[in-house]
This record gives structure tokens, sequence and C-alpha cells, in this order.
């Protein structure tokens, strides 16, 4: 393992989990081994440097190892320690299979034949041997889906004691990182926009796990007790279109929850009362996960039919209703905005000071973070690639993985370059995680541990 003194600086971020953990293995953990939600712990996407990292990879090159993955699911892989998890659904019969490229069209307006066993998995990270498995619920699915997607699209969460498993239509499962299940909540599926089903996933916070389930019939957000399971609040929302991941924000002046939606981005208490919100005119369908970088959460969409596709930059400190006219060019609160600004399903990425869009059909933009300035307009991948999983960076590079299986290196910096690409020839569509030294992209069939760690002791 390689430790870098810009690690050790961040000691004020250690995971305590020793106190709960019974596995010796599993006693002190720093926050840079661990990978505890969807694009990270802090949401980035973005990691300290690491020589020990990957920058190119194949099938056999750079691999630490390689495990199979039963079922389909599309949530990224959750590292705590020495344990990977991820979640999956297991069908007894074939139903449609998920393809690359945009989809223009319905849902899979009746559900997938045959009995399910929605799976949660946990893997070895220095081996990738399975530890356990466990089987959440079994039986036959009661909602549609997008043809995409999965029954397991969202990506677990954890606090280093519990990992939180959420089937966004079936119910939310809390197991013990050896394995037991310790309580579930089932949740109520109800019909979502085009029978596309849900997909943002969980987040936890001070004791508190956070779900946002937005449908045609009663949407939500709520809070359950992370130990017990217990609803702790529930609170309306006027919402249809949404599907990004909650964001706890923060900032120098509270925590907040900050989650966007077609009608209103809104923010709420840790109690779950509205802060603030405003109509941003938000894209058809909202699907990129807010995230915040130089003391602004970012919140954006960019459904690809829509001539409005935004990015907004939010100074914390809000109140109330930001703007009723959608005047967002001379609003203290908001930093800047860019109407045409936002991928469809990829969340941005802030490196530095830029803020880098991936664009579903194979494009990337780079603007200033703090302005808003365009630096560079869309430049093209070649070869081309479509993309729904949101990219990541470390060692001054953007990594883009395509549907197709093959990640774009990217140099970061005010000119695009291509440095080069690298190749794993299957559907790709979770975001892929990363912890230590480690790189963990998870496939249609297979979970890949990479690394390049032997070349970073040979490094003087």
């Amino acid at each position: 393992m390689v430790w870098r003194a810009d690690w050790m600086i961040r000691l004020s971020a250690v995971l305590l989990v020793g106190g709960w953990l019974a596995n010796s293995d599993l006693l002190l953990v720093y926050a840079d081994e661990n990978w505890t939600r969807f694009r990270g712990g802090d949401a980035t996407g973005v990691v300290a440097d690491n020589r020990a990292l990957p920058t190119q990879w194949s099938h056999t090159e750079n691999v630490t190892w390689v495990a199979d993955v039963p079922g389909q699911g599309w949530g990224s892989p959750i590292i705590v320690g020495q344990r990977v998890f991820v979640s999956s659904v297991v069908a007894d019969e074939a139903n449609t299979k998920p393809q690359d490229g945009l989809y223009l069209g319905q849902g899979v307006r009746d559900p997938a034949k045959g009995i399910h066993h929605w799976m949660v998995f946990c893997f070895d990270i220095t081996t990738g041997d399975e530890v356990w498995r466990h089987e959440a619920h079994t039986g036959r699915p009661l909602v549609p889906r997008h043809p995409k997607s999965s029954y397991a699209a969202e990506t677990p969460t954890t606090d280093g004691q519990r990992l939180y498993v959420l089937f966004g239509d079936l119910g939310l499962y809390a197991y013990s990182l050896e394995g037991e299940l310790l309580w579930s909540q089932m949740i109520e599926p109800k019909k979502t926009f085009m029978d596309y089903g849900a997909a943002a996933s969980p987040v936890v916070h001070d004791g508190q796990v956070i779900v946002v389930y937005d449908n045609r019939e009663d949407s939500w957000i709520a809070a359950f007790d992370a130990e017990s399971g217990e609803l702790k609040w529930r609170t309306p929302r006027d919402e249809t279109h949404s599907w990004a991941t909650p964001f706890v924000w923060q900032n120098e002046q509270r925590t907040e929850i900050v989650v966007p939606g077609k009608r209103q981005n809104r923010s709420y208490s840790l109690e779950g009362k509205e802060l603030w919100n405003f109509d941003g005119n938000m894209s058809s369908l909202v699907i990129p996960s807010p995230f915040a970088a130089h003391g602004m959460c970012y919140i954006a969409s960019g459904y690809v039919g829509d001539a409005h596709r935004p990015t907004f930059a939010i100074h914390p400190g809000a109140s109330g209703q930001l703007t009723a006219d959608g005047e967002y060019t001379n609003n203290q609160f908001i930093g800047w905005y860019q109407a045409k600004a936002s991928a469809y399903n990829t969340t941005q990425i802030v490196y530095g000071d830029y803020l880098y869009t991936i664009y579903d059909q194979g494009f990337m933009t780079c603007h200033h973070a703090l302005t808003g300035e365009e630096i560079y307009g869309k430049q093209r991948f070649s070869p081309k690639g479509t993309f729904t999983a949101s990219p990541w960076a470390y060692n001054g590079k953007l990594f883009c993985l395509s549907e197709q299986g093959l990640t774009y290196v990217i140099k970061t910096g005010p000119e695009f370059e291509l440095l080069g690409t690298n190749p794993l020839d299957e559907l790709c569509i979770a975001t892929p995680s990363i912890a230590g030294n480690k790189l963990l992209i998870r496939t249609l069939t297979k979970l890949y541990c990479l690394s390049s760690e032997d070349s970073a002791r040979e490094s003087p």
C-alpha cells in the first residue's frame, strides 16, 4: 500500500469503525480508503493524487482481480476497509436486455417476467473472493422500468457501521458489514414517468438515511433512523420527473439537503423542512446529482431534447424563494448560470478551477468553475461513444467511461487533450469507485479491480 504525505494531512477525515465491527481487518480505515456513496464520500468523484492509481488498463493490464457478479445492477461499488459491496437483481427468466445508446421513448411498459432475486454481494477487496451474499427479496416485479435500467439501479451507502441498500421501488435494507440483515423498510411502488422506475441513490448523514422517491402519484423525501430503520420524517414533494441523488451540503453556514427537480430545485433542513427553492426551468428529465466545490453547490439537468439545459452554481445561506421570475443572473445566491451546459445522465465534475461536462453522445465542454465562463466548447471523443456513467478524476487526469466499456483519459486544464483510451469491451452503466490504490469498474457481468501499485513502487 502506498501512503502519500497529502493523505496524512486528511487525518481529520478518519472514519472510525473499530468500535462497531468484530473483524480486526476493519478496525481503522481512512476516508480515502473508502467509497461510501455514489461518487464518493464528498460526492465529487475526485480523489487525492496517488501514483498507484492506474491511468492505463485493459482486460489484463493493471488488473488486480476480476469477479463475476450475477444478475444486473447499475449501482456503484461501495467500499469499506477490506469489503466491497454491490447490489444486483437476478431474474429466473430472460427479459429485455439493456443496450447502449439513447432511448427516446417509453419504458418497458410491463413488469419484467418471472421470479426475481434482489441480491447484495460482498467481495474481498484484496482477492476478489466472495465473502457473503444475501437475498433481500424474492418475487415478481410489480412495476416496469426503463429499458436500459435495472431493478437495482441505486448505489448503496454506508456510515462505516452499516450498509444501506435501496431497491427504489421495493424497499430500503440495512446490513451489518458481516452480512446480517438488521432492518428493512418496504416502499410502496408507484407509477413513474414513462414507466422508467426509480433510480435515486440513498445517502446517510448524522444517523439518518435519506431517500428521495419522485413519481407520478405520491412523491416524497424521507429520513430513516440509521440504527433502527424507524421513519424520522417524511416531506411530500411536488415532483414527478426527477431521479437525482440528494446531496447533503455541509457549507459554512449550515448543513442542508439539496434536491433538484423539474418544477423546483429545493433545499431541506436535516429535519425535512424546506429552506429554499427556485424554478430553474430545468429540463424534462432531471438526472444529474448535485455536489459542491469552491463553496458553491452545482445543480444541473440536460435532457437532450430540450433547448434549456441549465447549470447553476448556488451560494450558501439562501432562504425562501430565490427567484420568482426566472431571473438567474442578478441573484445574490446564484453565483453563475449557464443555459446550455448540462448533460442528460452524467453528473458534472469540478477538478481544480474547471467544471467539465460529459455529454451522453460523446462530447465534452469545460467552464470555469467559479465564474461559469466557457473555457472550451464541445469537443468530440474519438472513437465515438455514448455515456451514462459519471466521470472521475485523479493525478491531473479526467476519466470518462462509455457505455461501450471504453474509458477516455483526458488531460485536465484549459485545453482539451485526449491522452488515451482503455478498453473493457462490455456494457458499462455504473459509475466507478475508488479506494486507496484501487479503481473498481463494474460492467454488465463483472467487477474489475484495477491498480498500478507495482509501477508506483518502482518510481523514485
